[in-house]
């Protein structure tokens, strides 16, 4: 088990690597932060010596040796607008974020796996397709569709939900439910797939022809083995709804990360994008490492792969 933790931990740090290497090339070829930065009418002095305060006169493989020599130490840089530390700027929009991502994994835990559970035990009935017609429904309607789908419905015609802002639990509903209906949906279908497999094994066919009572097949021998696929899914879920955070704190004015990263990149505050990209990388990897040694744990059989 060391020996496998090991390398997915360092599977884990280059992913991260290249991930912020990445995106420090592509922020510095988007644009010049000095055009959006320093008014309309900066002299060619101020913005060469904005570029020269920040660095951007250098070489870009001098900015990057220098960016990473100052995240080794923990220091992620300066917001070009406010000229706070970027960290601080980000982790104070953190708590934001998670009112809105930790009801929505909960609505696709809670939602998600029972309904693919009951979907399989009601294979190819009513119920069955009912439940998978709202699922199919669930994951193809992108995610910025449903929120202005919810706000014309609730906001617009019924006037029972504020359309955006964040003030109180009320403003948090329509986001959450639009953040949490596309992972569950998706949860659905996977439970539903990993059941119907299991329960066609043969040791379940034999605990069948044996009279063991269904609920005992079910939670003791079913649930059990279809777990390994479905969290799989649910450590890559966490990842996605990060992602989706940055669509819906766009769409109903949340001012979380995303909506942060979102105006970040407009104005070209380079420290702040990719301080805020840089943490966003380092949840994924870890939520994907957990998944990978989670899996170790359940089924001992992945950790002979070593870096398979």
């Amino acid at each position: 088990m060391g020996w496998f933790a090991l390398t997915r931990l360092a599977r884990a740090i280059i992913t991260i690597l290249i991930v912020v290497g990445f995106a420090f090339i592509v922020l510095r070829l988007s644009g010049d932060p000095a055009l959006e930065i320093l008014s309309n009418d900066a002299s060619p002095q101020a913005r060469e010596a904005f570029r020269k305060a920040w660095g951007l006169d250098q070489p870009i493989w001098v900015q990057f040796l220098d960016y990473v020599s100052h995240v080794a130490t923990g220091k992620l840089g300066h917001s070009m607008r406010e000229g706070r530390d970027a960290l601080t700027v980000v982790v104070a929009r953190i708590p934001v974020t998670l009112a809105l991502t930790v009801p929505a994994l909960l609505i696709n835990v809670l939602i998600g796996i029972p309904a693919g559970i009951f979907a399989a035990l009601h294979r190819n009935s009513l119920l069955d397709r009912g439940v998978m017609l709202v699922a199919v429904a669930g994951f193809t309607i992108p995610s910025f569709v449903l929120g202005l789908m919810l706000v014309l419905v609730f906001s617009v015609w019924l006037a029972w939900l504020p359309s955006g802002g964040a003030g109180s639990w009320h403003h948090a509903i329509l986001p959450v439910l639009t953040l949490g209906a596309g992972g569950a949906a998706v949860l659905a279908r996977y439970t539903r797939s990993a059941m119907l497999d299991v329960l066609g094994q043969p040791y379940i066919r034999t605990a069948r022809a044996k009279g063991v009572p269904a609920p005992v097949i079910v939670y003791r021998h079913a649930l059990p083995n279809a777990a390994i696929p479905t969290v799989t899914v649910v450590g890559f879920m966490i990842g996605q709804l990060i992602a989706g955070a940055v669509l819906v704190e766009s769409v109903f004015s949340w001012p979380g990360v995303g909506r942060l990263l979102v105006s970040s990149v407009a104005s070209r505050d380079l420290p702040v994008v990719q301080c805020v990209l840089f943490l966003i990388a380092i949840t994924m990897v870890t939520s994907n490492l957990a998944v990978d040694l989670l899996y170790g744990v359940i089924d001992p059989r992945t950790r002979r792969g070593g870096l398979a």
